[in-house]
């Protein structure tokens, strides 16, 4: 090795690494991000009118089309993803709405798991169908059952969500990205980059809400998707048609949340094993879901395609509805909202809040109870969130 050569040239850096040093391009000195709040950018010449509204990679024209400050978030997301291109938008659903309708026609065919998000499972259900495309629901803790209904040169996309919320089923994303023909997404909100990389396990589209964990602070709405210049060139086309792009404030935010993301989830995740460990063995706890935990049905598979378990812990109280509403309303210093990902400690009753759009027999399939809550941990100290925990719970 020559003199003059650092050694971190010579290996891929860590993503925790990649979090910090990305996303830079327009900051020139400055070590924040820079912002770049303008609508509109001058436009030189009719010529370059013309190439700046038909180029993909234009960050100064329109803010709709592209800004410096999103660019820069975009970029980011696509190193650490190990993606060829990464586009924001104006939040987690504003990604999926455009992924499903920038990809799919009339007649297409979308094969979903059922443990998802419900407001993902709702724009399934119940607005796919009205433009001409039908959805089909398997078990997404069965290796095969996505493969299984795939219908040959009909099924377009292939949607995930791993960890799912809120009960954290893990999907097999080896056996999801060895799928030859449909186009596969990954919605990966539960597992940053620095926990999960879809990507590198064969799937073709890597999905956040960056409201979440990406942002870390509950002070950015966003959502982003990263793969293939191809993939992102025609979602590009929706995208600025759909309108649902990211504001550039928001896109700085997220920026200085990457900044922190590896730190916060390490931390994040440890507080979230014991936490995990004492209601597992609490007698008031009927069931705990967490990665972490030898009980997770799918522990082997978790520890094998995730750097961590993560921040996120669901749990079911034996006393139903009326201990579950205890519980959140109990708490003191955790608190009671619906988001995840942040620095506050957070609990919700899913049944009433995140999925309370789906029927009963829908709950019920995604493993959602009445006495179910999803507890988003956040940097407290973890011997605070266990006292608070055990408080709760009495």
């Amino acid at each position: 090795m020559s003199a003059d050569r650092h050694p971190a040239a010579d290996r891929p850096l860590h993503p925790d690494t990649v979090a910090i040093r990305s996303g830079r391009s327009d900051d020139d000195t400055s070590l924040a991000p820079a912002l770049f709040p303008s609508t509109t950018f001058k436009t030189p010449s009719v010529d370059e009118g013309r190439r700046m509204a038909t180029d993909r990679g234009e960050r100064r024209f329109y803010t709709r089309y592209g800004n410096p400050t999103v660019s820069a978030f975009e970029d980011a997301i696509a190193e650490l993803e190990g993606a060829e291109a990464a586009r924001a938008f104006s939040s987690g659903m504003g990604a999926i709405s455009s992924v499903v309708f920038g990809l799919c026609d009339q007649g297409s065919h979308i094969v979903a798991q059922r443990q998802l998000y419900a407001g993902t499972q709702l724009l399934l259900q119940a607005h796919c169908p009205r433009f001409g495309i039908d959805v089909t629901f398997v078990d997404g803790t069965d290796p095969a059952a996505f493969a299984a209904a795939v219908v040959p040169g009909r099924t377009q996309l292939i949607l995930a969500e791993t960890p799912a919320n809120p009960c954290l089923d893990i999907v097999d994303l080896d056996a999801l990205g060895s799928i030859a023909g449909p186009v596969k997404v990954v919605d990966s909100t539960f597992a940053p980059p620095t926990i999960q990389q879809p990507l590198t396990h064969g799937i073709d589209l890597s999905l956040h809400s960056a409201t979440k964990a990406i942002g870390g602070h509950n002070d950015a709405t966003l959502g982003v998707v990263s793969g293939s210049n191809d993939l992102l060139a025609w979602l590009w086309n929706y995208a600025v048609l759909h309108g649902a792009n990211a504001a550039p404030f928001d896109a700085m935010n997220g920026l200085r949340g990457l900044r922190t993301l590896g730190v916060r989830i390490e931390r994040q995740s440890a507080s979230a094993q014991c936490l995990a460990e004492m209601l597992e063995s609490h007698p008031e706890v009927a069931r705990v879901h967490y990665p972490g935990l030898l009980s997770h049905p799918q522990y082997d598979l978790a520890k094998r395609q995730m750097a961590l378990p993560g921040g996120l812990i669901t749990f079911d109280l034996r006393g139903g509805l009326e201990a579950g509403q205890r519980f959140v309303e109990s708490v003191q210093v955790m608190q009671m909202a619906t988001s995840l990902g942040g620095p506050e400690t957070l609990v919700t009753h899913p049944a009433t809040t995140t999925h309370v759009g789906l029927l009963p027999d829908e709950l019920e399939a995604t493993g959602i109870g009445p006495g179910t809550i999803r507890l988003s941990v956040g940097l407290e100290h973890v011997d605070d969130l266990l006292a608070d925990a055990e408080h709760s719970l009495r």
